[in-house]
């Protein structure tokens, strides 16, 4: 994870917003990483287009220092589900990864079954529409 090539770039923080962990997070165009440890690292992607839900979550403190959590829900095996946790400028953040998440699935075709009903109307072997029944 280069903060080079980042489009964001930030670390977990503690309760009162110093940041004095050894877990980063980075996202770029196309991916969300997840570094942690110092001696023994480790290094997690997801790509953007496999993001299902994201939330956000402020505590009473978390918002007194300017933080929040970040709820990320994705369909990738190792990282299915997983937090962004104590991050600066948390709402902005979400709407980044929002907008950018949205970008990545239309560039990969990638549509929810939610999207798939919209407006079409699917016909039988007869060529009949779903409520064309007699």
């Amino acid at each position: 994870m280069n903060k080079k090539d980042l489009n964001w770039y930030d670390r977990k923080r503690l309760w009162c917003g110093l940041p004095w962990t050894f877990t980063k997070y980075g996202m770029s165009d196309d991916r969300l990483f997840v570094q942690t440890g110092l001696f023994n690292t480790r290094e997690m992607e997801v790509r953007l287009y496999r993001v299902l839900n994201l939330r956000l979550d402020r505590s009473l403190s978390q918002r007194i220092f300017g933080l929040g959590t970040i709820h990320v829900d994705s369909s990738d095996r190792d990282l299915n589900c997983f937090e962004l946790k104590n991050i600066r400028d948390c709402q902005g953040v979400k709407e980044l990864l929002s907008e950018q998440v949205e970008i990545e699935r239309k560039r990969n075709r990638v549509y929810s079954r939610e999207n798939l009903n919209e407006g079409t109307e699917f016909e039988d072997d007869m060529g009949h529409g779903d409520d064309t029944y007699d």
